[in-house]
């Protein structure tokens, strides 16, 4: 059910508003990229398919079927132990990248294989959304650590750290649109857990591409292992008000209100058109959406939502009209 409600969100976010929305933010998908490495997530990497030493270390990123928050899959990820190191558990949108076995502190992430330079993962990401949220469990395993969660849009390449160690990459911050980084608490989190960042703009400019980049030591040198992050449904929200207009409607055709727990949609110039009603909490996440046959008057009770403001959208080929519902 999971998977088919972020299909239905991602395709009401992009044609309607022009929103991106992640790849596989549910990790419902997986898959084994090549004979012999373990299943990653669709669209996600993991140490087991970076470069030729990173591939050395145990497997970090798991698929897992029990602790989930929503669907039937989460991912987990381990810092696990490999010859007395302290490998951290990681999965991202792009390449683990070991240049030397010799000194963790030279391992960064990147979109392009360290050893095999056509090797390039690129997340396709065009807009600007408001933050990052998700949900998440940890389990640490000692004293100071974290669970970390990055993500940066950009344009051409990019790599994490951006601060080169020996060469082994260029400096990437001039194709920085935004980041935002979420750390979590240095304690267990044993219940799903709500996260929310917001990003921070560096540029006016349009993205083309996310790199998500999540870890269950945030601290890149360290030196204890056993610590477990659970992630689901990672998602970026927009702040929809600001984000559209009304758009080939003068806004006296259409009336959306509401009173109690039902909602109105009125027409008084119908255009026979099918039309699409979608109403949002305040994160961006979508919580009704219907159709409305040849714009004709409509009414929908709406017994499961809280008391509070609401944002909507109604569009159909024609038009787009946003505003904001009171549903008590």
């Amino acid at each position: 059910m999971k998977a088919i409600c972020i299909l239905m969100l991602a395709a009401i976010g992009f044609n309607a508003t022009g929103q991106t929305t992640i790849n596989n933010g549910g990790f419902e998908l997986w898959g084994n990229p090549s004979p012999g490495i373990a299943a990653e997530p669709t669209h996600w990497y993991s140490n087991k398919s970076g470069s030729a030493i990173a591939v050395l270390g145990p497997q970090t990123c798991f698929q897992e079927a029990t602790i989930v928050h929503s669907g039937t899959y989460s991912v987990k990820v381990v810092t696990e132990n490999y010859l007395g190191t302290a490998v951290n558990g990681v999965v991202t949108t792009g390449v683990v990248n070991a240049p030397t076995i010799s000194s963790k502190d030279s391992g960064y992430i990147g979109t392009t294989n360290y050893t095999t330079p056509t090797d390039q993962r690129r997340m396709s990401f065009t807009s600007r959304p408001d933050s990052l949220v998700g949900w998440y469990q940890y389990v640490s395993g000692g004293a100071g650590e974290q669970a970390k969660i990055r993500a940066i849009l950009h344009t051409g390449d990019y790599y994490d750290p951006e601060t080169p160690t020996n060469s082994y990459h260029p400096d990437p911050t001039a194709n920085k649109i935004a980041d935002v980084t979420f750390l979590g608490p240095a304690s267990n989190v044993s219940s799903w857990t709500r996260f929310s960042v917001p990003f921070h703009y560096y540029s006016t400019s349009s993205p083309a591409y996310i790199m998500i980049n999540v870890t269950s030591s945030a601290n890149q040198a360290t030196t204890i292992m056993g610590s477990t992050l659970y992630l689901d449904d990672i998602q970026v929200t927009y702040n929809i008000a600001e984000a559209v207009t009304n758009i080939g409607m003068k806004p006296e055709n259409a009336n959306v209100y509401a009173n109690a727990k039902r909602v109105y949609v009125g027409f008084s110039d119908g255009n026979g058109e099918q039309s699409l009603l979608t109403i949002y909490d305040l994160t961006g996440r979508v919580v009704f959406f219907q159709s409305i046959e040849n714009s004709q008057f409509a009414s929908f009770y709406l017994a499961d939502l809280n008391t509070g403001i609401y944002l909507f959208q109604l569009n159909n080929k024609d038009y787009r009209k946003t505003g904001k519902l009171f549903i008590q």
